[in-house]
């Protein structure tokens, strides 16, 4: 996985290796490789996903019916 990668290039990434080892014909050491780095791949779309999900869930309606944003980590 690249350094700066974004969530978009990561799942694409993702998909690329599911799609590899699917097919059934890679030797059992390249499988395991692709295996582990698709795990990797998984866990940084994950956690950018929770991360995504926990801003959504801060922007909160006023008494008027307004949508106001509130910065994480503030109560």
């Amino acid at each position: 996985m690249k350094k700066n990668a974004t969530f978009e290039s990561a799942a694409k990434e993702l998909e690329q290796i599911v799609s590899q080892m699917e097919k059934g014909d890679l030797p059992l050491e390249t499988a395991l490789a692709k295996f582990e780095e698709g795990m990797k791949l998984y866990e940084f779309c994950s956690k950018k996903l929770d991360e995504v999900e926990k801003k959504v869930t801060l922007i909160l309606q006023d008494s008027e019916g307004n949508l106001k944003e509130t910065p994480f980590g503030t109560e």
